[in-house]
């Protein structure tokens, strides 16, 4: 154990250095540096969170990237059907970072209950759809069971059987308009009711038997709505989107979910901006609060300076001594922020105390999401930081007399 730490040690741990004049200073620093921890681990946590939920809900209903006919004039309602080739399906599969494929199909139509209608979007999907990247949005009933025969059953979001007093059993007739026929008329069943939390999409989506739609539209076996591809990283969606496209017919149009909610994404990407600003003031705050610490220690020691100076400590030596004293505090600090910065954000994923609009936010609890990576790297940072900082003010002691600081009271 060299001299420096052992004399910091001795010091920190005596009642006298926590009843001194620097008592009260040296806990504001610490409360300074906890509450920067605490502030930056949040704000990094429902970043993420808020980031990863709207990605996953939108993902969920729409796939990662859309493939459909490029003559089509809605991306949404599958007017113009492209024909399922199964070429392209199997050059897709071997996409690195491609993880599944699915058909689907969509048609505005016009729900019509005994007291009020509405207008949805019918999405048809097939028996191979995969139910399990809704599943945590099923707040009752069961999936529609859609086979090689026909079937009724659907899929409504709790916002709409409220709005249309509707319940699981209930049946309801939907009218699709046809290009230059009457219009279609269907009666569906409700099987289920999803929740998912993003109004935008639980307003507007129903989902069903895909065959409906291909009858409506008189398609032929090898015709669908579009392709869903759904992808294993969202950072290679742009890179995976050129790929696709590059390997598909120029009579089809391929589009990331980032294009199609441009809108949306551009609001996310604030996030990124806020958690930078939120660090940025954060860290300063605490780096001025460890300052005036080592400042006020400083000068609170400046008798035991001169002594040790006179006894034949270096300037090297002294300003070790209070970089170990400065060092004590950032580390506190940092214990008691990250300690309770996680219990908060352990409580918010677990219990959602904190609620949102979600007709603004898109989700209706704060969503939190931990990334250990980005918790070594802030604490690291924040560390290092805080050791720059400490360094500059301790130059001051090569400056201290010993002569006259043994004298100063």
């Amino acid at each position: 154990m060299n001299f420096e730490y052992f004399l910091a040690k001795r010091i920190i741990s005596t009642r006298s250095y926590k009843n001194s004049i620097s008592g009260p200073i040296i806990k504001i620093g610490i409360f300074a540096i906890a509450l920067g921890i605490i502030v930056m681990l949040i704000s990094i946590a429902t970043g993420l969170g808020m980031q990863n939920e709207i990605k996953k809900k939108i993902s969920a209903f729409n796939g990662d990237i859309s493939i459909y006919n490029f003559q089509s004039t809605n991306y949404e309602d599958s007017n113009v059907p492209m024909d399922y080739d199964l070429e392209i399906s199997a050059n897709l599969s071997k996409i690195k970072g491609v993880v599944k494929t699915q058909k689907i199909a969509s048609k505005f139509g016009l729900i019509r209950t005994k007291k009020d209608f509405d207008g949805v979007l019918f999405k048809g999907v097939d028996k191979d759809y995969d139910w399990d990247r809704i599943s945590n949005f099923l707040i009752n009933g069961n999936f529609p069971k859609i086979s090689n025969v026909l079937s009724n059953q659907v899929l409504v979001s709790e916002l709409l059987a409220n709005r249309l007093e509707l319940e699981i059993g209930d049946s309801f007739q939907m009218l699709f308009s046809r290009n230059s026929e009457n219009s279609a008329i269907r009666k569906f069943e409700i099987s289920g009711i999803y929740s998912s939390g993003f109004n935008e999409l639980d307003s507007k989506y129903i989902i069903g038997d895909f065959k409906h739609i291909k009858r409506i539209n008189k398609w032929n076996d090898i015709q669908i709505g579009n392709l869903e591809v759904f992808i294993d990283n969202y950072n290679n969606l742009e890179s995976l989107t050129r790929e696709i496209y590059s390997i598909t017919p120029s009579s089809v149009n391929v589009q990331s979910i980032r294009d199609k909610y441009y809108s949306i994404f551009d609001w996310i990407k604030l996030f990124d901006k806020n958690m930078i600003a939120i660090i940025i003031v954060m860290i300063i705050v605490a780096s001025i609060n460890i300052i005036t610490v080592l400042i006020v220690l400083i000068l609170e020691r400046t008798n035991m300076i001169g002594v040790l100076k006179s006894l034949g400590s270096t300037n090297y030596s002294l300003r070790k001594f209070f970089i170990y004293n400065s060092l004590y505090i950032v580390a506190l600090g940092l214990i008691i922020g990250n300690s309770i910065g996680l219990l908060l954000i352990y409580l918010q994923k677990t219990y959602k105390f904190i609620s949102l609009d979600p007709d603004i936010y898109y989700v209706s609890s704060v969503p939190v999401h931990f990334d250990f990576s980005y918790f070594l790297i802030l604490n690291i940072m924040t560390f290092i930081i805080c050791l720059i900082v400490i360094i500059l003010p301790s130059s001051l002691i090569s400056n201290i007399s010993p002569t006259k600081s043994i004298k100063y009271k």
